[in-house]
């Protein structure tokens, strides 16, 4: 595979649900030239650079650099997290990988260790992945889908008849896979009730909040249910299961619940009560403790190897060195949305889609993943076969330290920005950097005669809905005007119309053509890209901006470079 060299130069489906289905790979070189299947099936992780891939190493520099500081904390104040493991990859090649900090920093929830009694954290340090732990028990159900033992959309009481009581027979499988049954959050299981059998009981006896279907609320109970349904059917425990059909003929050896090797695990929270002192080597989440470290919502330990195994056999198509846990049909059920009718809250089966909130530049309708109380995440980008896991131990020594979302964004987004934007043919492009609360301005002085001028530029955005970028104009730099927007799409019978403003497209990775007229005696033109202080997506490029009036060129990007004034943009040519 060729690519361009970027050279900075400045600053059983329900009815109308729409099933992503594998299709031939087109050969992907950038960001906005997606993938659209899966990865050659005998694809093997091999360790790399991200040149040697195509990708730009200074996003990827720059997230590491930020995962220190955010280890090392404000000056005066609490570290976001002891110690962190993150790794990246792209096409098959692990890009990056970044340890730092402590797997045992602190003896109690106030009190360091001395130096000499901490544990450094190590590339090989396992993890308690806390929700993650939600993506093994939705693997092994799905497993149960493609042998055709679960439909997807029948009644969880057809597997579970205890599960039929408190108004609950309408509650399908796909409900609890996607967080639609109407269930509450949580319940304290492991203080309300005596034992197992009462806990498990309690899950299946507990009426819904709301009726199945009508809303998406994030519940634990969910997976509880599926993780007993996986134990009925297979004869089997839990972690025997994930065990048997996903993790050993992967090859993930320190990946499974109530892990061996204690030494090797990262210390979680200073718990008094319950009164557990120091977690570490069993699962944090109380509620899965109580379940005897092996639930479906929670209990699983990996590393960050492990977990990228799992995410290439998935990109593979669901397998891994010739091991195959799941066919290309079942990824693809993983990863399709079946919630759009909750906007904002995409999911597939298990897997979350499109959150930006933690995946941030990679995100996209193909971005799936899932994150983990305990400082977890986990993304994959089917788009372009990329991944970035960032595993810490954010709980140590107390959750109430605060998230480490912004670390999961920044890991993440260094990823997905060092996936190159090119232009089409030889010519300049401009883009957006990554910058929060900013007000970035790309700007070119004009003299639009009296007959008007027509403008023409290509697009690539990828933003969140509160990220906006505006094209205007102005006579005299100080009263702007939106230039309203015809945009098309190359391929693409759809046309559309803007008001001048682009905003709410993430996964939209593709140039654009865009045309708009410009009025008479216009002396400024501008393309404004505002951000707040939340989430970033990838942001703005533009490309072949020119500007034609009746007499001819006015403005040409490629051959008047240093007519534009930029602030908050950079420039790049394809060489």
């Amino acid at each position: 595979m060729t690519l361009s060299r970027r050279v900075v130069l400045g600053g059983g489906i329900a009815a109308g649900t729409t099933l992503f289905v594998p299709a031939l790979a087109a050969r992907a070189d950038d960001f906005d030239k997606p993938f659209t299947g899966f990865a050659p099936p005998s694809t093997v992780l091999r360790e790399g650079t991200p040149a040697s891939v195509g990708l730009d190493p200074a996003p990827i520099e720059a997230a590491k650099g930020q995962l220190l500081a955010h280890q090392d904390g404000p000056a005066g104040g609490r570290p976001m997290y002891a110690g962190h493991v993150g790794l990246m990859a792209h096409d098959g090649v692990v890009v990056a990988t970044q340890t730092g900090g402590y797997a045992v920093r602190y003896r109690t929830a106030t009190e360091e260790l001395p130096e000499a009694d901490r544990v450094p954290m190590r590339r090989d340090t396992i993890f308690d992945l806390a929700s993650v732990s939600k993506l093994f028990t939705s693997i092994a159900v799905v497993q149960l889908i493609e042998e055709g033992r679960v439909q997807l959309e029948a009644a969880v009481a057809d597997y579970l008849p205890e599960f039929a009581s408190a108004g609950k027979s309408g509650v399908t499988i796909r409900h609890l896979l996607t967080h639609t049954s109407g269930f509450t959050a949580w319940l304290p299981l492991y203080s309300r009730y005596p034992d197992k059998e009462s806990r498990i009981a309690a899950v299946m006896n507990q009426p819904l909040t709301n009726q199945e279907g009508t809303v998406y609320r994030y519940s634990d109970l969910n997976l509880i249910a599926l993780g007993v349904l996986v134990e009925r059917l297979r004869g089997q425990s839990l972690d025997e299961v994930v065990s048997s059909r996903l993790t050993e003929p992967l090859g993930m050896i320190d990946t499974g619940y109530n892990p061996a090797a204690r030494e090797r695990t990262a210390a979680t929270e200073y718990q008094a009560v319950p009164a557990r002192g120091m977690v570490r080597g069993e699962v944090h989440d109380e509620n899965a403790w109580s379940l005897d470290g092996v639930a479906g919502h929670a209990g699983v330990f990996s590393t960050a190897d492990d977990l990228a195994v799992l995410a290439q056999a998935l990109l593979n198509g669901g397998t891994y060195r010739g091991a195959r846990v799941l066919d290309r049909k079942s990824v693809a059920l993983l990863i399709t949305n079946f919630t759009e009718d909750f906007p904002g809250d995409d999911h597939g089966l298990g897997f979350e889609l499109n959150q930006t909130w933690y995946m941030d530049a990679l995100s996209g309708p193909r971005t799936a993943g899932h994150t983990g109380y305990t400082g977890t995440s986990l993304v994959i980008d089917f788009q372009s076969r990329s991944f970035a896991t960032l595993l810490t131990n954010r709980v140590h020594p107390s959750r109430s330290w605060g998230s480490n979302n912004p670390a999961r964004r920044d890991w993440a987004g260094g990823l997905g920005r060092a996936l190159p934007i090119t232009p089409r043919g030889s010519h300049v492009a401009w883009e957006t950097e990554a910058r929060h609360a900013s007000n970035a301005i790309l700007a070119v002085p004009l003299a639009v005669p009296g007959a008007g001028a027509r403008l023409g530029f290509d697009l690539v955005a990828e933003t969140e809905a509160t990220d906006v970028l505006r094209v205007e104009t102005s006579p005299d730099g100080v009263v702007w005007t939106l230039v309203p927007l015809d945009i098309r799409h190359p391929g693409d019978t759809r046309e559309g119309a803007d008001d001048g403003s682009v905003s709410g497209t993430p996964g939209e990775r593709r140039w654009a053509l865009v045309r708009a007229e410009l009025p008479a005696a216009t002396r400024h033109l501008r393309w404004r890209y505002t951000t707040d202080a939340n989430t970033l997506g990838r942001g703005v490029g533009a490309s072949r901006i020119r500007v034609v009036g009746r007499g001819g060129v006015i403005v040409d990007s490629d051959s008047t470079t240093d007519a534009f004034a930029a602030s908050g943009w950079s420039m790049s040519r394809r060489q």
